[in-house]
């Protein structure tokens, strides 16, 4: 098999994890706090890794990580659904890292997806527990249905966190400035947090977190993404602030002004990358 046509392969799995990644966080927000919503959580954090892993080789194959979302399963509204649908979800990635194993014969990429099919057969007997243990435990959907400014508010620093998410790992993949890619990544680990913060804060007052991205910037200089990182956290900086004294919610404040800060703080660290790299240059 030919180099492009591994690569192509390689997409389809990096795919699959994106969407499993949103499938679970999804479910486990929705579910609110409790063991099987961090069970939960902890199988998307093995998904990140693998998505991390597949991305990473993708580019040492000289290529560019998909930042297209693969196939969801949202489908039902009680939990034992979600959870059959996870079971569907890992029973298809199984299947479809074996067909990826037998098809390629480097034997790097071939351990590394036999690698990660062990995960999903383990995550596929996971989800097959939590069918039971839901319908045991009468687990159910704690999200409500206010829709009103401030539930508003948050999805939209959802959104961006989401899209920082994908960029700042994207960029991580792309930059050949060591300093950058560890700031790049620490930096969309940090946005990740902040996701699920406001993920969390929604389900408290009754609200629907929405995990839905915008536009991607995929730059593949590194002053230009710095400077287009720069630019929208200056931008989502001085929301937050807007937010923030909007509100009368001093949980809510408490929150906006924390994202805020960090939000300064990821602006000053690509600012001073930004002028090294441009020194270097």
């Amino acid at each position: 098999m030919d180099k492009d046509k591994i690569i192509a392969l390689l997409n389809q799995d990096l795919e699959g994890e994106h969407g499993a990644i949103i499938q679970y966080l999804t479910h486990a927000y929705a579910m609110g706090e409790g063991e099987m919503a961090c069970e939960i959580e902890a199988i998307a954090r093995e998904e990140m890794r693998h998505l991390d892993w597949l991305a990473e080789t993708i580019v040492e194959l000289g290529d560019t990580p998909s930042l297209e979302r693969g196939t969801m399963r949202m489908e039902g509204t009680l939990v034992t659904d979600w959870m059959k649908n996870g079971v569907l979800l890992e029973e298809a990635a199984v299947v479809q890292y074996k067909e990826h194993i037998k098809a390629i014969s480097d034997p790097k990429i071939k351990r590394l997806l036999q690698r990660i099919l062990s995960d999903e057969e383990s995550h596929h007997g996971k989800f097959e527990h939590f069918v039971s243990k839901a319908q045991k435990e009468g687990a159910r959907d704690v999200r409500g249905s206010r829709t009103d400014k401030v539930v508003q508010t948050l999805n939209w620093g959802i959104e961006h966190e989401y899209t920082v998410i994908l960029q700042y790992m994207f960029q991580s993949y792309m930059t050949t400035n060591p300093e950058a890619k560890k700031q790049l990544e620490d930096q969309a680990i940090n946005e990740m947090q902040h996701l699920g913060w406001l993920a969390e804060k929604i389900i408290d007052i009754s609200g629907n977190p929405r995990i839905e991205h915008t536009e991607v910037d995929q730059s593949t200089r590194t002053t230009d993404m710095l400077r287009a990182d720069i630019k929208i956290e200056q931008e989502v900086a001085a929301a937050y602030d807007r937010a923030a004294t909007e509100t009368e919610d001093p949980g809510l404040k408490e929150l906006l002004l924390r994202l805020r800060d960090h939000e300064v703080y990821h602006t000053e660290v690509f600012s001073d990358l930004l002028k090294e790299e441009e020194h270097q240059g």
